[in-house]
């Protein structure tokens, strides 16, 4: 059996929370785009921040173009990728809570 150093929890601790905050990031990033999205109307792609939002969530929603089924709409899964973004977030959050109770460290939300 193992013993764990204090550092190494707190190692996974920080690796979870920086994993949470640029997951935080893009789904910020992806509602921004959405919003310019329905206020820029058919010139969005002009649109500098639009292109800027467009770099971050690409590879976002190629890998949900990845793992879901042909079935699914392209127009559907910028929706789909928000989504997969979200769930993310919620399981790194319950990853980094059940880390902190495991070990008894007093972890900020």
């Amino acid at each position: 059996m193992r013993i764990r150093l204090k550092s190494d929890m707190i190692t996974e601790v920080l690796l979870l929370s920086m994993l949470r905050a640029i997951v935080e990031v893009t789904g910020f990033i992806m509602i921004g785009q959405g919003l310019l999205y329905v206020v820029a109307g058919k010139s969005r792609q002009q649109n500098f921040v639009y292109q800027m939002f467009d770099i971050v969530t690409k590879p976002v929603i190629r890998l949900t173009r990845f793992i879901t089924p042909r079935l699914i709409r392209d127009d559907h899964i910028p929706v789909a990728a928000f989504l997969l973004v979200a769930w993310l977030w919620i399981g790194l959050a319950i990853a980094k809570r059940y880390v902190c109770v495991s070990q008894g460290l007093d972890c900020p939300a």
